[in-house]
């Protein structure tokens, strides 16, 4: 028993110190990258300098994954598949409505406990308050906009594929599903760089930490919503469907079953809206851990090989944008070359070499 009460008065002693002996992930100070260097062929180009580049291809990865959705959306299609895949969309696009309007609600709960613990715990100024919830809000959008661009692209290449099934060219129609994915995922890692390295680069170096946990609780707060709520949503919509069938006497698949369109909405929103948000809260809470271990594991006394690190670390992110173009462009080329004109041939052997 003695024992155990040192161990309690030890755990206690803790605990009153921890304020002073402590911090958490927002007391992480950034070292500088202006003064960071590397050399590329023969050159000293700034940190600062691959990141503002960075910013750049950020931007082209974005508008690779809007052309690819317009040139998804002009592709032939049956007019009776347009219709069902717009009433698709359209009860997709309510359920999100009906998310937005619930992770509003959620984010001024949040909002309330950061002012409490920004403002009113770590003597932070109101304007950096809400700087921070700025970035949280951020997050929030990232989250629920890349969801929103998946199901969409989702409900416009379904029905194309489909279409360009009947016609007997599989690999034409591999590529309508290959490219929509695509298009899914360069925009969500576009995206959420572009606003990791705004962070970094044009925030001063006392907010970069703070904003980085605010970014990081937005994005987090929107896929848990998007990706619980999806998978609820999509199980109520199958039993539902169910439901009509036992009833009924109606087919699951029937058109006459009203619960068919609850269905596929529901399977989107639990395969699309919730997987996408979640992989783009993934991406940005890896990247702000990393920069954090990073800086508490070097710190400031070795600020300029931590800062090498961290511009080493967003150059490889931004490197993987590049990569993912030329691997998708080489990959086509090759895939036409070897399946153009077969009939039958493994149609997982081109999703599996462009991975």
């Amino acid at each position: 028993m003695r024992k155990y009460k040192t161990w309690l008065w030890s755990f206690l002693l803790l605990a009153a110190a921890a304020p002073a002996a402590f911090g958490g992930e927002a007391d992480i100070k950034i070292p500088p990258l202006n003064s960071v260097e590397f050399t590329i062929l023969g050159a000293k180009v700034p940190g600062m300098a691959i990141l503002l580049v960075g910013l750049v291809i950020c931007v082209l990865g974005a508008a690779f994954g809007l052309v690819q959705y317009r040139q998804t959306k002009r592709l032939p299609v049956h007019e009776r598949m347009r219709q069902v895949s717009n009433t698709i969309w359209e009860t997709c696009k309510t359920y999100l409505l009906q998310q937005g309007r619930f992770l509003a609600i959620l984010w001024v709960l949040i909002a309330l406990c950061m002012g409490y613990y920004f403002w009113g715990l770590q003597g932070n100024s109101v304007g950096h308050v809400v700087v921070i919830l700025v970035c949280s809000i951020l997050g929030i959008l990232g989250s629920y906009g890349v969801a929103w661009f998946g199901i969409r692209i989702n409900t416009v290449a379904n029905s194309r594929t489909a279409f360009s099934a009947l016609q007997g060219n599989p690999l034409a129609t591999l590529c309508i599903p290959l490219r929509s994915g695509m298009s899914v995922g360069l925009l969500l890692v576009s995206v959420e760089l572009f606003f990791m390295i705004c962070i970094l680069a044009f925030l001063s170096k006392e907010l970069v930490g703070p904003c980085f946990i605010g970014f990081a609780i937005g994005e987090s707060l929107g896929a848990s919503a998007l990706r619980i709520c999806g998978g609820i949503f999509t199980k109520i919509a199958d039993i539902g469907a169910d439901l009509m069938k036992i009833v009924f006497k109606l087919p699951e698949d029937d058109p006459k079953n009203p619960g068919v369109i609850a269905d596929c909405t529901g399977d989107n929103a639990g395969d699309s809206v919730g997987p996408t948000a979640d992989g783009f809260e993934t991406y940005g809470v890896t990247g702000v851990a990393l920069i954090s271990f990073l800086a508490l594991s070097l710190g400031e006394f070795k600020s300029t090989m931590c800062g090498m690190l961290i511009v080493w670390l967003f150059a490889m992110r931004i490197l993987m944008i590049l990569t993912s173009l030329a691997s998708y462009f080489i990959n086509e080329k090759v895939s036409q070359a070897r399946y153009g004109r077969l009939k039958d041939f493994d149609l997982e052997a081109p999703l599996t070499h462009l991975v």
